[in-house]
């Protein structure tokens, strides 16, 4: 019986694909194309440019009307943040230099991490740690919409408290810069208040040959003093909470790779300081939690109404 069940269902299977098989042809060269496209060009995707793409897929897939609902906040929200994160240090012209140099040297008795790594690595030419250091930097802006895609897709009940965690991260950084902007390492090295350090992530970018091709971003001017608390640290242990809670830690936690990874990378380009990543953490941790109680608290709220 469980054999000509098998058989039917093979049957059913294939007299499907036959049916659709335009449709399901369609679908396949569009997710090729993407991928082709991934591959191919080499420039740099932006959350933006990454919107528009998962819309083609997802309209070929008809889910248009529900990745709409679900992205078009996420989207929205985190271009808003940038807009606001590019003009934080227009509204505060007091660059702080020193408090960080103070506590990395505190931390680590007197030497800062980011020139003895970079004494340590950096010899003047790029080595493979280099790609994969600056890669996991540049997947900082294409992960929290990927998690996003992932956590809709497989464990829904998580998405808007990720959505809801990310957000309330990413703007209690904003708030932070504004009140306290604060001077990476490189540039401190530029005003010649540490030792010099090299800026590692200019020589990346010049050798893969990346382009920035998005429409949005590109009119965004920089922050350079957003060092405080390090969003690039902070992203991925937000990433690594959620995916660990959607599923387990058996699974996922072999992912704390991520964030250390990140966390000693953005120390040896020389874009953060030690102090920086531990205060990401820390927001990542708070926001994570927070949204969490926010969520538990409605949804006990909704269960005594009933």
């Amino acid at each position: 019986m469980a054999k000509k069940q098998k058989q039917a269902l093979l049957h059913s299977s294939i007299s499907h694909f036959r049916k659709n098989q335009l449709v399901f042809s369609l679908r396949a060269v569009i997710v090729l194309l993407v991928a082709v496209i991934f591959v191919v060009k080499r420039e740099f995707w932006t959350p933006d440019t990454l919107f528009l793409i998962l819309l083609v897929i997802f309209v070929a897939f008809g889910q248009t009307r529900s990745f709409l609902v679900r992205f078009v906040p996420l989207i929205a929200l985190l271009l808003v943040y940038d807009s606001f994160r590019s003009i934080a240090d227009d509204l505060n012209k007091n660059v702080h230099y020193f408090e960080m140099i103070v506590a990395d040297r505190t931390l680590f008795g007197g030497v800062l991490p980011t020139v003895y790594l970079q004494e340590k690595w950096w010899n003047g030419h790029l080595q493979w740690y280099d790609f994969y250091f600056y890669s996991l930097y540049t997947a900082h802006f294409l992960l929290p919409v990927l998690l996003a895609v992932i956590l809709w897709k497989l464990r829904p009940f998580l998405y808007w408290r990720y959505v809801s965690a990310l957000v309330l991260l990413s703007f209690a950084a904003f708030i932070t810069y504004v009140l306290f902007p604060a001077a990476p390492p490189w540039l401190a090295s530029d005003k010649g208040f540490i030792e010099p350090i090299h800026r590692i992530s200019s020589d990346i970018w010049m050798a893969m040959g990346v382009t920035n091709f998005s429409e949005v971003y590109s009119k965004l001017s920089p922050n350079l003093v957003a060092a405080v608390p390090s969003l690039h640290s902070a992203y991925p242990l937000l990433f690594t909470l959620f995916l660990v809670r959607a599923f387990g830690f058996r699974r996922m936690g072999w992912l704390i790779i991520y964030p250390v990874s990140m966390w000693i990378g953005v120390v040896y380009l020389g874009e953060h300081y030690v102090i920086d990543a531990i205060l990401g953490a820390m927001y990542a941790l708070a926001a994570y939690f927070i949204a969490n109680l926010i969520f538990d608290w409605m949804n006990s709220r909704q269960l005594t109404k009933h």
